[in-house]
């Protein structure tokens, strides 16, 4: 061989192995801190994608499910899509002054939020069908995406789509780039989702399960339309989240991550299951960067599932230790 050639075949192994060595090192959730709950996620992702491991999963089983409000985006000082309801009702309000008097209307259209979250889950739902029905699915989805082009965090004034958690962020994607399927199981309403999820998570609407209201098919000028209508369909919460999973998914995850009680029948659901699991929660700790709840809160309560969580040994992120960054720009 002459020297040339053993010269280039030197180099050609150098410039492989520094690649080998770049690779091994890369670290794909830069914004998670090195600790407990970082390295349960790697060694799970780990044990269930390689060949020879015991616990391998084969990839069509690899589902992962994760909630949104609290898990994938922020949720205070209340749900984002009730700020969406929020604004629907007041622009609405011209074309119904009945609401100047009958609440819940007259006391959000005063500001009177706490007044209109006294009245419950019934309050709730009257400003929801308000704002969400009798548009055609094509119109709602234009007023959510116009909205979400515009509207701004009361607290922060960022977009919504800006209150995303980094590090969840690249979860998902690590998860994706080892062969997974990720879905979102929400309480939030499943056409309130569908038209930002695959931008800003990279999920696509079909592997969204929410809430939902009835629709019903109608032809409109000779055109065929689903018009929304001012009625419940199904709730996406709780109990009705394994629910959800089973009819829109058809497998049980081996991955699932919440944030809240309301996310608990889920995760113990996912548990259930034989072979190797992975029950992840978000604690809410960090006061400086997002907020701090759990047992007492009004939004995203986690009370039960918290007892749950340390008694099972699921994962239990710690907000304020166990990320370097909440959202995607600079804390």
């Amino acid at each position: 061989m002459s020297k040339l050639k053993a010269l280039f075949l030197s180099l050609a192994v150098g410039v492989v192995s520094s690649t080998v060595a770049l690779a091994d090192t890369h670290d794909p959730l830069p914004s998670w801190q090195d600790g407990a709950s970082k390295a349960s996620i790697v060694a799970f992702v780990e044990g269930v994608t390689r060949s020879e491991s015991p616990d391998f999963v084969p990839v069509p089983e690899r589902v992962a499910t994760f909630d949104n409000d609290g898990t994938l985006w922020a949720e205070q000082p209340m749900y984002f899509q009730l700020f969406f309801a929020i604004d629907r009702v007041s622009a609405l309000a011209a074309e119904h002054p009945e609401w100047k008097t009958e609440e819940p209307f007259a006391s959000l259209l005063a500001g009177d939020i706490e007044a209109v979250l006294a009245g419950g889950l019934e309050s709730v739902l009257e400003i929801v069908m308000a704002s969400h029905a009798g548009m055609t699915t094509d119109e709602f989805e234009a007023i959510v995406t116009q909205w979400l082009s515009t509207a701004t965090h009361p607290v922060t004034e960022r977009p919504y789509t800006d209150m995303v958690y980094q590090p969840m962020l690249e979860l998902l994607r690590y998860l994706r780039a080892n062969e997974f399927k990720t879905y979102i199981v929400s309480g939030g309403g499943i056409e309130f989702m569908r038209p930002w999820t695959e931008e800003v998570y990279g999920i696509p609407p079909e592997q969204v399960v929410g809430s939902s209201i009835k629709t019903q098919f109608e032809m409109e000028n000779g055109k065929p339309v689903l018009r929304r209508l001012p009625e419940i369909n199904f709730i996406d919460d709780k109990e009705g989240k394994p629910v959800g999973i089973h009819s829109h998914i058809g497998r049980r995850p081996i991955f699932a991550a919440g944030n809240s009680d309301g996310d608990l029948q889920m995760l113990q659901y996912t548990a259930a299951g034989d072979g190797p699991r992975l029950m992840l929660y978000v604690h809410h700790t960090d006061a400086k960067r997002e907020w701090a709840y759990d047992r007492d809160s009004h939004i995203g309560k986690l009370d039960k599932g918290l007892d749950v969580a340390q008694e099972g040994a699921w994962t239990v992120v710690d907000m304020a230790r166990d990320w370097r960054r909440v959202f995607p720009a600079a804390d």
